[in-house]
């Protein structure tokens, strides 16, 4: 009852603060982008707003039991949460509906759930037991094996089976987290050289990359010549699956990607030009956005949203709705506080006293900043038209409860930190 008693001491405050300031003005504007003239109160639950703030409730409840668990309850039962996990991922698409294409959601009674997005919450506990572990040490790719498959599996699941490509790229985020625990700057510079391929074979030809690959690949040889023989077979060997991953992007593109896949990636590279098809989501955003200007058009006075032309303005493209009635103060306001946000995340992985509680707020903070950076680049044009939600923002119960989840098992065991210190 004590370390109990002391749960409200040892919060940090300011996130939560943060957060509170995140979900409220997120839900002003879940009201603003579903607004019409008609409705007379933002607690009428017949409409977004209403059921936005049962959600909000909700999670913030959901958090509040979570500080009151032990929070070693969460490595304990860490790997039987995710079995029940991928359990759960693996049977979704039995049971959900068709929702433009994704097999992601389960209705149960008035509510619909994304499992996917809790299991974004569970794969991280899972990823910290295993890498924070006394003995677990990242030295070679040896090591690596084991976390690619916590990470890899619910998001191939996801993916194919589920067919929520937005989502289960947001796992990515968790290469982020190996990369603080040790892992070789080389996998990172690897996953960008392959994105780079993969826009130059797509754009123009594979030749174009091939020349890429060879300078690329000359350069390191030559600045590497007085290694060992074994690394300069690795780095052949590199080469060589990358000539072979060139030779393969055009396959992926025109015969494995969807096709509101592929159009969306064409508009955005420039090779088409569809502003009343794939490209229309994006070009009435920039729109609202551009017409915001400096100060906004309102709160309320949005046209562009009023008049329903922005598509999911409530939710992916909320952000939208911030630029059109609050303008570049209000939108460089709320990016300042995500910032903010996400220094202050981690912060607080940084001063975790045990490797499970680090890995796991890393893991939080990465998953948050990439949200940010896809949500708000592809409503700016910058990034394909994924779907995913914009942190505390965007409309949707899963989500909201999701980020919650996230956020406030950090908070408890930064709080059990404060607690051990004492």
């Amino acid at each position: 009852m004590s370390r109990n008693g002391n749960i409200l001491k040892n919060l940090d405050w300011p996130t939560i603060f943060i957060f509170l300031g995140l979900t409220i003005f997120g839900w002003l504007n879940i009201y603003g982008a579903s607004y019409n003239f008609e409705q007379s109160s933002i607690f009428d639950f017949s409409n977004r707003a209403g059921k936005q703030f049962v959600w909000i409730i909700s999670a913030i409840f959901m958090g509040c039991i979570i500080l009151l668990i032990d929070a070693k309850t969460y490595d304990i039962f860490g790997y039987l949460l995710y079995a029940i996990m991928i359990v759960v991922l693996l049977i979704t698409p039995l049971l959900a509906h068709n929702v433009k294409g994704s097999y992601s959601w389960i209705t149960l009674g008035p509510i619909s759930l994304q499992p996917a997005e809790l299991a974004k919450c569970i794969t991280a506990i899972a990823l910290a037991k295993f890498m924070g572990r006394y003995e677990y040490k990242l030295r070679d790719w040896r090591d690596l094996i084991i976390p690619f498959a916590i990470i890899g599996l619910p998001m191939a699941i996801i993916m194919i089976l589920q067919q929520e490509t937005g989502t289960a790229l947001v796992f990515a985020a968790f290469l982020l987290v190996f990369y603080r625990q040790g892992m070789s700057g080389f996998v990172l510079l690897a996953g960008v050289l392959a994105v780079i391929v993969f826009i130059i074979v797509i754009r123009f030809s594979i030749w174009p990359a091939l020349i890429l690959l060879t300078i690329c690949f000359g350069i390191m040889i030559w600045r590497t010549w007085k290694i060992k023989r074994y690394y300069k077979w690795l780095l052949l060997l590199a080469f060589i699956a990358y000539i072979g991953y060139s030779a393969a992007c055009d396959f992926v593109f025109t015969k494995v990607l969807q096709p509101h896949q592929r159009i969306r990636i064409e508009v955005l590279l420039g090779m088409k030009d569809d502003p009343s098809g794939a490209g229309y989501n994006v070009a009435q955003s920039t729109i609202a956005i551009g017409s915001g200007r400096l100060f906004g058009k309102g709160y309320l006075q949005g046209t562009q949203t009023k008049l329903r032309f922005v598509p999911e303005q409530d939710t992916d493209f909320i952000f939208c709705t911030v630029g059109e009635e609050w303008g570049f103060v209000g939108s460089a306001g709320v990016l300042i506080l995500y910032l903010i946000f996400i220094l202050r995340l981690i912060m607080i992985a940084e001063r975790q006293r045990d490797n499970f509680s680090q890995i796991y707020c890393y893991s939080v903070a990465c998953i948050f900043m990439t949200h940010l950076v896809i949500n708000v680049g592809m409503v700016l044009g910058l990034l394909p038209v994924i779907g995913i939600p914009l942190p505390f923002f965007s409309y949707g119960g899963s989500s909201m409860i999701g980020f919650t989840l996230l956020l406030f098992i950090l908070l408890k065991l930064d709080a059990t930190r404060v607690e051990k210190l004492h």
